[in-house]
């Protein structure tokens, strides 16, 4: 796999918390509380795969509102 077919993967904290549905604030948040999904740091840069923003939304379905 070549270099640039892994960056189009990658989603900075911005572009990822659109991609949730969040603001980027509340991803920050996230990030800082461990709630949120993993990520990368390259200097001062966040970097989230599609692959795992989608494996952490899939693990926050809910069938009730009773879950936990």
């Amino acid at each position: 796999m070549t270099n640039h077919k892994i960056r189009k993967n990658l989603l900075r904290a911005g572009a990822a918390a659109e991609y949730c549905g969040l603001s980027k604030s509340t991803l920050d948040k996230y990030r800082v509380t461990g709630e949120g999904p993993v990520y990368f740091k390259l200097g001062r840069a966040v970097l989230y795969k599609t692959d795992d923003l989608d494996n952490w939304i899939n693990s926050n379905r809910k069938s009730s509102t009773s879950d936990a």
